[in-house]
């Protein structure tokens, strides 16, 4: 069964650190582009960032860049997401997903683009 499974949200304070994990298991991650998404209640899914195949290229939304890192070990079959300074308004439930096709351009922001997704994990940044 191919699955991907998200760990490491949680509850941190505003100016504080985590480090998300997306992990594969019955399929090897190195064939597939990966993204993070996230969703908030009442919100669309955004898009924060994507990593290539090889971790050659990477992307990264405006709310995000300069605060998130992507990085993928394809040895581990895992891709993270570590998110620094982070704000009230980046709390959200967290989502990885990935993508077979070798295409880098506007369209991977789109979740229609993934075929696999994780369950989610919660991140509130809170007080």
């Amino acid at each position: 069964q191919l699955q991907l499974v998200e760990s490491g949200g949680g509850l941190v304070q505003p100016g504080g650190s985590l480090r998300l994990s997306c992990t594969a298991s019955g399929f090897s991650l190195e064939s597939y582009a990966i993204g993070w998404f996230r969703q908030a209640p009442g919100k669309e899914r955004e898009a924060l960032s994507c990593i290539s195949r090889t971790s050659a290229d990477t992307y990264y939304a405006d709310s995000v860049k300069g605060r998130f890192a992507i990085s993928r070990d394809n040895s581990k079959n895992t891709v993270y997401l570590q998110m620094n300074s982070l704000k009230p308004e980046d709390a959200a439930i967290y989502y990885c997903a990935a993508r077979l096709s070798a295409y880098w351009g506007p369209l991977m922001v789109h979740h229609n683009q993934y075929a696999y997704w994780g369950q989610g994990t919660q991140v509130t940044v809170s007080v």
